[in-house]
C-alpha cells in the first residue's frame, strides 16, 4: 500500500518527536529506577528522595504552565531543541552536587523547568501540520516513548553504576537538542512545518472585554474540567506510583534491590504498551473517547483491589502492573486523542501545559505523601489509596450528560 505525501511529513515529524520524548522521559525516569542503589550505596534516605523528586515535579509543573504559553507564540523548533539543551547540562550537574542541599533540589528541578519545554510545542506542531488521524497516531508515538522512557532507565540502572545512568541521560538529551534543531530547520524550509496555521482568539473576534475569559470560555466548552481532573488522578499513577515501584517491590513483596530493579525494567516494558491498548479499544468502541476511560479506570479499580487483597509476590506484581496500565491508558485518551483535538483554538500547547501542570502538581504532592506514608500507614493503606484514585476515575468519566437527556460530546 502506497504512503501518501501527508501520511509521510506525519511519520517524519512523528518519528522525530517521539525519538526526542523518548530521550525526555528517559532522564525523568532514571532517578526513580537507580533509587534502590543510591539507598544501598549512600547514606541517603527515602524521604530524601521525595523531597528531590517532589522538587522535580514541582519545578515540571510549573514549567508546563509557563512555557506551555510561551509555546503557543515562539516555534518549536527553538523550545524543544533548548529545553533539551538546558536540561541535559543541570542534569549533569546533579551529579556531582547530589545531598547538597538546597542546591540539589535547585538544580534538580531546574531539569523538570527545563524539560517541561518539550511537550506543548511538541503537540502544538504535530495537531497544527498533519491531518487529525495522524496526529493521533503521532502522539500514540510519543506516548509509547515516554513509557518507554521507564524500562530502558531500568536496563541502564542494571548495566551501570547510578552515577553513570545520570551521565549517559544528559548525553542523550544534548544530542537529541542538536537533532531536533537540525531536522526542524529542514522541514520549516521545505514547508513541511508551518506555524501560524491556527491562532489564539482575540476579544475582537467576539467583543468579549477580556481575551483571557475568552480564551476560558472556548476551553469550558471543549470540557477542560473533566479533563483537568483526569490529567490529576491519573498524573498520579503515572509518576509518583511508577516511580515508587522499585521500593515497592523491594520492601513490600521482599525482592532483592537487584531483582526489583530488574522487575522494574519488564514491569515498565510492559506498561509501555498501555497506549496501544487504549487507542486499540478506542477505535474498537467506535471512538467512543468517553467510554474508553471509563471501562479503563475500572479495570484499574478492579486490579488494585486485587493488589490490595492478593500479596503473593507475582500475582501482585501482575496486578499492580495491570492497574497502571488501565491509569495509563485513560491517559492516553487525555494527550493524544483530547489535547490534539484542541487545535482548531489555537490553544493546543496552552492547553496541554496547563493539564500537564495539574498532572505534575498532584504528582509532586502525592510522591511527598507516599515517602512518608511508608513509614508512618504502610503500604497496605497506601495501596488502598491508589485504589481509591482509581474509583473515583470511574466516576468522573460516568457519562452525565446522558444521564440528564443529553447526549456525551465525542471529541
Amino acid at each position: 500500500m502506497k504512503i501518501g505525501t501527508k501520511a509521510k511529513h506525519a511519520i517524519l515529524i512523528g518519528g522525530l518527536c517521539s525519538t526526542a520524548y523518548l530521550a525526555v522521559y528517559i532522564v525523568r525516569n532514571i532517578l526513580g529506577a537507580v533509587t534502590p542503589a543510591m539507598l544501598a550505596e549512600s547514606n541517603l534516605n527515602e524521604a530524601y528522595i521525595g523531597r528531590i523528586s517532589s522538587a522535580y515535579f514541582i519545578f515540571y509543573a510549573v514549567g508546563q504552565l509557563i512555557n506551555g504559553a510561551i509555546g503557543d507564540r515562539i516555534k518549536a523548533r527553538y523550545m524543544i531543541s533548548f529545553g533539551l539543551l538546558f536540561a541535559g547540562t543541570a542534569n549533569f550537574i546533579f551529579v556531582y552536587i547530589v545531598g547538597t542541599a538546597p542546591l540539589d533540589l535547585l538544580v534538580y528541578g531546574m531539569t523538570g523547568f527545563f524539560l517541561a519545554m518539550i511537550y506543548g510545542p511538541m503537540t502544538k506542531v504535530v495537531a497544527e501540520n498533519t491531518e487529525p488521524l495522524h496526529a493521533t497516531r503521532c502522539s500514540l508515538g510519543y506516548t509509547f516513548a515516554s513509557l518507554l522512557g521507564s524500562p530502558v532507565a531500568g536496563l541502564l540502572a542494571t548495566a551501570m553504576a547510578w552515577e553513570n545512568v545520570f551521565y549517559t541521560g544528559s548525553t542523550a538529551l544534548a544530542v537529541m537538542s542538536v537533532i531536533v534543531f537540525v531536522v526542524f530547520l529542514m522541514l520549516e524550509r521545505r514547508g513541511i512545518v508551518q506555524y501560524g496555521r491556527y491562532r489564539l482568539p482575540t476579544k475582537t473576534d467576539t467583543g468579549e472585554k477580556s481575551e483571557r475569559w475568552l480564551w476560558l470560555k472556548v476551553l469550558l466548552r471543549r470540557r477542560i474540567v473533566k479533563f483537568a481532573l483526569i490529567a490529576v488522578i491519573t498524573g498520579i499513577v503515572r509518576t509518583s506510583v511508577v516511580f515508587w515501584l522499585p521500593t515497592y517491590y523491594a520492601q513490600y513483596l521482599g525482592f532483592s534491590a537487584a531483582q526489583a530493579t530488574t522487575l522494574f525494567s519488564v514491569s515498565t516494558l510492559v506498561i509501555s504498551f498501555s497506549a496501544f491498548l487504549a487507542i486499540f479499544l478506542y477505535e474498537r468502541l467506535h471512538h467512543n473517547m468517553d467510554l474508553t476511560i471509563l471501562l479503563m479506570f475500572a479495570c484499574a479499580s478492579l486490579a488494585f483491589l486485587g493488589v490490595y487483597l492478593i500479596k503473593q509476590p507475582f500475582v501482585n506484581v501482575a496486578l499492580i502492573v495491570l492497574g497502571i496500565m488501565g491509569s495509563n491508558a485513560a491517559t492516553t485518551m487525555l494527550w493524544s486523542r483530547y489535547c490534539p483535538s484542541l487545535c482548531d483554538t489555537g490553544m493546543v500547547s496552552g492547553a496541554t501545559g496547563f493539564l500537564d501542570f495539574l498532572s505534575y502538581m498532584a504528582a509532586a504532592l502525592a510522591n511527598l505523601l507516599f515517602s512518608n506514608a511508608v513509614t508512618s500507614v504502610g503500604w497496605g493503606r497506601l495501596i488502598l489509596i491508589w485504589f481509591g484514585l482509581m474509583a473515583f476515575g470511574v466516576l468522573i468519566s460516568l457519562p452525565y450528560r446522558r444521564i440528564f437527556g443529553k447526549a456525551a460530546d465525542q471529541t
